[in-house]
Parts: structure tokens; C-alpha cells; sequence
């Protein structure tokens, strides 16, 4: 059972490298779309929104560009979700400079699958520092967990130093540590051994670890049983031999999650999930959900699951909120969960979709 910090100021905290991301109306591709709809973004702050709108304390750190209107939109949309945020404001440098990170994403519809680009240089934040923080701060103040995304960890050398500090940090200060692994090849390249070495560390002082086989693979260097085919239950038999041997790996992790899903068009998909808890498995059978936009489903999952763990709830109730969150995440536009409250969640799990009067 993870035992949790009590009294802490903060459930949640989240490193984050926030942007916008800019998707077209109605559906449409990039290039025949009109009408965008623009969104602040990012892996991690959409894994604590399910936090934060059911009512926990959230922070995030970040850094934004001095006088840069996208970061005041982010900003205020951070507050609109209830969430706390630290970091600098850096000046632009000209504009050639620094900039937040724009991601321009077709959604898909039908048979034709979503397409994303990325759109990430001069990031502001792949300067992220320790230095940026006071860190000394925060922990005296309490903090419950803190989740960190391989994104984040390998957006840059500076940002690799950071989330190690940070984990280092907060495993001395008892704070719980989830990690989620999230492997980008592009991101890898020229960096393989640097990057193996500070994920590496980051998973052995972790206290909850996600990832599919791919991220314990290339992210931990781990060789675990191969799956036995296409099908979601060969699948969950392939992971669950990966996570036997990454736990006689990283003996520090007491919860292993992971999504499953399977793409039957691009509206409806298989979603299921396993979790390892204490050693013992839980299963969510892949079953069908309708899907608006499939983006920031497996950040839900994560984002519910974390909930249930700082809500101290038993296993089974953790797989259902997470499960449940990332089926919620697919049905908004946005690319997070904006949950009413926990029945709207606990009621996508039941399959109970009747109007609520």
C-alpha cells in the first residue's frame, strides 16, 4: 500500500514545459481547415487536471516568455483549471528567441487517422533549472507526489538535470514519486546513453512507474517476454512479463500501470488497463468508448490513477478512475479530462450514460 505525506500544501506538484496547441474545427484536416481552436497544453498538466477539478491542491513549474500573449493565455488557463504555478518570466530575446511550443494537430475522423506536428524551437522550456525554483520552499511546504513525464525529462540536457534533481529532491524530502516514461524517439536521438542513464535513475527512486513495453525497453534498456500477437489479450500477457521483470529491477516501484487500446476507426476504440499494485494485478478488459479526440487519453488514465492513489483508495477503485478518466479525456476537445465530479467519472466505468437531472 503507498503510505502518503500528510499535511502537505500540495497533493500534486508537476514539472511542465507548457504551449498551445491549435486543432481545425468540425474535424477537418490542417490544410483544409479554416477555423482553429486553440488550447494550452502539456502531457503533465494534463495528467494533474483530474486533480485539480476534483478539488486537490495542484502546482506546476514552469517558465513562460516576458510579455508573450500565449503565455498570459496559458496562464489564465492554468487558474481557470485551479491551478498554482511557479517559474520565471524570461525575455524573449528578440524574435528569433525564446517561445512557447506550438503543437498543430488533425484530430482524424472516421477512417482517417489524426496526424500531429510538433513545432518546438526555441522552447522556453528546455532551459528548465532547479535554480528557476525554490525548491527549498516547496518541500517545506509538503508535497504529497510529484509526477514527472519522460517528455519533460528528455526535452533537453538541462531538463534531464532537472528532473533528476527533482526526483532526487523529493525522495529525501518523502515525498511519493510518479514517473511516467512516455519514450520519443526523436527526442532519444544522439542522446541514447545520457538519456538511459538519467531515466534510469529517476525509475529506481520512483514509486509509480507507467509505460508500455516499447518505454521499458528503449527507456530502461529492460528485455522482458515478447506479446504473443496483435490481440489486446496477448498484449496484457507481453506486459505483464515486462513488468515481472522490471520490478526485480526497480524493487523501489509498488504500482506499474499501462493503458491498452486498439484503434477500430478513429471515433471508436478499444480501452483497457492494467495495473500491478503490491504485486498483485488488476485488469480493465479492453472494451469499446466513442472518442471525440483521441489526445491526452493515456495522460487522463494517469491523471485518475494518481487521484485514487492520493485519495487512498483500494486497487480496484484506482483502475476504475483511471480507466475511467482516460475514456472521459478522449470525449472533450481539449487534450485533458475536465471532470464534474468523481460520479461522472465512477458512472463512465459503469457504463451508465443517462442524463443526470
Amino acid at each position: 500500500m503507498l503510505t502518503l505525506k500528510q499535511n502537505c500544501k500540495y497533493a500534486l506538484v508537476v514539472p511542465s514545459s507548457m504551449g498551445v496547441r491549435i486543432t481545425p474545427k468540425d474535424s477537418q484536416t490542417v490544410a483544409a481547415g479554416c477555423d482553429f481552436f486553440m488550447q494550452a497544453t502539456s502531457a503533465e498538466t494534463n495528467v494533474a487536471s483530474v486533480a485539480s477539478y476534483l478539488g486537490l491542491p495542484v502546482k506546476v513549474l514552469t517558465k513562460f516568455v516576458k510579455g508573450s500573449p500565449i503565455a498570459q493565455f496559458i496562464k489564465q488557463n492554468l487558474r481557470s483549471r485551479g491551478m498554482e504555478f511557479e517559474g520565471p518570466d524570461v525575455a524573449q530575446g528578440g524574435p528569433w528567441g525564446y517561445r512557447h511550443q506550438f503543437n498543430i494537430a488533425d484530430s482524424g475522423a472516421g477512417s482517417r487517422g489524426p496526424r500531429v506536428w510538433n513545432d518546438r524551437a526555441g522552447e522556453i522550456g528546455t532551459t528548465l533549472s532547479v535554480d528557476d525554483f525554490d525548491l527549498d520552499r516547496l518541500f517545506e511546504d509538503g508535497v504529497q507526489m510529484i509526477h514527472m513525464s519522460g517528455l519533460v525529462a528528455a526535452l533537453s540536457p538541462a531538463t534531464s538535470r532537472f528532473c533528476l534533481e527533482l526526483a532526487r529532491r523529493a525522495k529525501k524530502a518523502g515525498t511519493r514519486i510518479s514517473f511516467d516514461l512516455n519514450y520519443r524517439a526523436s527526442f532519444w536521438e544522439g542522446r541514447e546513453e545520457e538519456l538511459r542513464a538519467a531515466f534510469t535513475e529517476i525509475a529506481s527512486v520512483s514509486d509509480v512507474l507507467v509505460g508500455n513495453e516499447e518505454d521499458f525497453q528503449l527507456c530502461l534498456g529492460l528485455n522482458g517476454p515478447e506479446a504473443g500477437g496483435k490481440a489486446l489479450a496477448d498484449k496484457i500477457e507481453g506486459f505483464k512479463g515486462m513488468i515481472e521483470v522490471a520490478s526485480a529491477s526497480f524493487p523501489n516501484v509498488s504500482v506499474f500501470a499501462t493503458t491498452l487500446r486498439q484503434v477500430v476507426n478513429a471515433n471508436e476504440h478499444l480501452w483497457g488497463a492494467i495495473l500491478r499494485t503490491d504485486g498483485e494485478w488488476h485488469i480493465a478488459e479492453p472494451r469499446p468508448i466513442r472518442v471525440l479526440d483521441r489526445i491526452g487519453g493515456g495522460d487522463g488514465f494517469v491523471g485518475g490513477l494518481l487521484y485514487a492513489l492520493l485519495k487512498g483508495y483500494d486497487a480496484e477503485k484506482q483502475l476504475a478512475f483511471g480507466w475511467a478518466s482516460g475514456a472521459l479525456a478522449t470525449t472533450f476537445l481539449t487534450d485533458y479530462a475536465q471532470p464534474a465530479d468523481e460520479e461522472q467519472i465512477l458512472s463512465i466505468w459503469a457504463g451508465n450514460a443517462r442524463v443526470k437531472r
